[in-house]
C-alpha cells in the first residue's frame, strides 16, 4: 500500500471502519519515508487504510540552531497538537526527538523494531574520523555529537549546521565541509547508506537516547487506533528506549543536551545501559554503565529503574555541572577553546595545536570526585573506558 497525502482538517472518529486512519507526519523526506513505513505496516497487519497528513513543525520552518530555538519538542509539538485536536488519529516521531515528559491525553501506542542506532560519518575522499586532516570542518547540529567529536579529535572544527539530510550531504560534496555526522538509521531509510564512509563505534560516539527508533502516538482514549498499532510494537526495542529515556528524564536533560546513551536488551530479559554526559567542548566527561534483569512484563519496569539508577550515578559523579542551561545555550565551538566564566574545564587554556588523540580531562579532575568511575579518553578513541 502506498499511503496518500491528505489534509485531514476536520475531526472524525477512528472507529469508523471504512475511513482511513489519518497519520500525522512532518513534511521532510525522511519523516515521510518513516511514516509511510508505519502506514504500510498497519495496513499489512490490520487491512485498515492509512493516509498521511502533513503537519508543519517549528523545527521544519526555522533555520536557527536547535540550541537557540529550544531543541526539545520543536519537531513533536505541532504533531502532538494535531493529535490532541482530532486532526489526525496517530503520529509518527523519530523517538529521539520526543520529549520525555508525558502528555496525559496521549499514549505511546507502539515502538517498532529499531534500526541501527549508531552515528555515521560521511566524509570527502572516503575519510574516517581518524584519517580526517587536522582542523577538518565537520558539520553537526547536535551538541552531543559535537562534544564527543571534540573529545576524540580536539583539533577538529565543529560547525553547527541545519537542514534536511540531502542538504547536509551536499555540504560535503560542495566542499563547504570536510565531513558531516548523521544518524545511520536515517541514511539507511532513505537508501543513502552508500554515502557512509564510517559507522562510528559507540565507544567513540554514543548515540542519542532513542536514536534509530520510531514512536507511534495516539490519543489515550482511542482504543481502536491503539489496537491497530499494537502489532507494530517490538518488546526489546521498547525496553531499550525506556531505559534510555528514563535516564534522560532523570538527568532533566533535553534532546539537545550533550548526553549519549545506548541500551541493549536480550530475549532473556536483561537490559544493559551505557551513558555519557559531556561538557560542550568535550573536555570533561562522565560515563557510567549498568545492567538489570527482569522477565516478561517486568522488563520495561526494570529498564526504567535502570535508567534512573545510571542517571543517579552520573549525577553523583558530577554530571549536574555539565547538564547546565548556560552550557546548552552555546553552539558547538569551532575550536576546542572557548571563553566563559564558570570553571567547567572549558575555560582553561589548552596547549597549542593539540594532537588528535591527546587525553581530555574527566569530571573527576574537575570536581575532585572518584576518578576511577569516570570516562577517560585513552590513546585511541576506540579505547575510551566506561564503568
Amino acid at each position: 500500500m502506498t499511503a496518500a497525502t491528505g489534509t485531514g482538517a476536520a475531526a472524525r472518529s477512528s472507529a469508523d471502519p471504512v475511513a482511513p486512519l489519518r497519520l500525522g507526519t512532518r513534511r521532510s523526506r525522511l519523516a515521510m519515508t518513516q511514516s509511510s513505513l508505519v502506514a504500510e505496516l498497519i495496513t499489512l497487519s490490520t487491512g485498515r487504510a492509512v493516509e498521511l497528513v502533513e503537519v508543519i513543525t517549528q523545527g521544519d520552518t526555522s533555520t536557527a540552531s536547535l540550541t537557540t530555538i529550544g531543541g526539545t519538542g520543536v519537531f513533536a509539538s505541532a504533531l502532538r497538537a494535531a493529535l490532541e485536536n482530532g486532526e489526525v488519529d496517530l503520529a509518527v516521531h523519530s523517538l529521539k526527538d520526543l520529549p520525555t515528559a508525558p502528555v496525559p491525553a496521549l499514549a505511546l501506542a507502539a515502538v517498532p523494531e529499531r534500526e541501527d542506532p549508531r552515528d555515521a560519518l560521511v566524509a570527502a575522499g572516503g575519510a574516517t574520523l581518524a584519517t580526517l586532516p587536522r582542523g577538518a570542518r565537520v558539520g553537526t547540529g547536535s551538541p552531543r555529537r559535537a562534544a564527543q567529536l571534540l573529545a576524540a579529535r580536539p583539533d577538529l572544527q565543529v560547525v553547527d549546521v541545519r537542514g534536511n539530510v540531502p542538504r547536509r550531504l551536499e555540504m560535503v560534496t560542495s566542499g563547504d565541509l570536510d565531513a558531516i555526522v548523521l544518524a545511520r538509521a536515517g541514511l539507511v531509510r532513505l537508501g543513502l547508506e552508500d554515502q557512509i564512509t564510517e559507522v562510528l563505534d559507540p565507544e567513540v560516539l554514543l548515540p542519542a537516547p532513542g536514536q534509530g527508533a520510531l514512536a507511534v502516538e495516539c490519543r489515550a482514549d482511542d482504543a481502536v487506533t491503539a489496537a491497530a498499532c499494537a502489532g507494530l510494537d517490538h518488546a526489546l526495542t521498547r525496553a531499550e528506549v525506556t531505559a534510555e529515556r528514563a535516564l534522560l528524564a532523570a538527568l532533566e536533560a533535553g534532546c539537545t543536551s550533550p548526553v549519549g546513551a545506548l541500551a541493549r536488551a536480550d530475549t532473556g530479559g536483561s537490559v544493559h545501559l551505557r551513558a555519557v554526559v559531556l561538557a560542550a567542548d568535550g573536555s570533561v566527561s562522565v560515563a557510567r554503565s549498568a545492567s538489570a534483569a527482569a522477565i516478561g512484563a517486568e522488563v520495561s519496569v526494570s529498564a526504567a529503574a535502570l535508567g534512573c539508577d545510571v542517571a543517579s550515578a552520573l549525577l553523583a559523579d558530577g554530571a549536574a555541572t555539565l547538564v547546565d542551561p548556560d552550557a546548552l545555550a552555546e553552539p558547538p565551538a569551532p575550536t576546542p577553546s572557548t571563553g566563559g566564566g564558570r570553571d567547567t574545564g572549558r575555560d582553561r587554556p589548552r596547549p597549542p595545536s593539540p594532537a588528535p588523540h591527546d587525553q581530555h580531562r574527566t569530571a573527576a579532575e574537575h570536581t575532585g570526585s572518584r576518578d576511577e568511575q569516570h570516562d577517560t579518553a585513552a590513546d585511541e578513541p576506540s579505547e575510551r573506558r566506561s564503568t
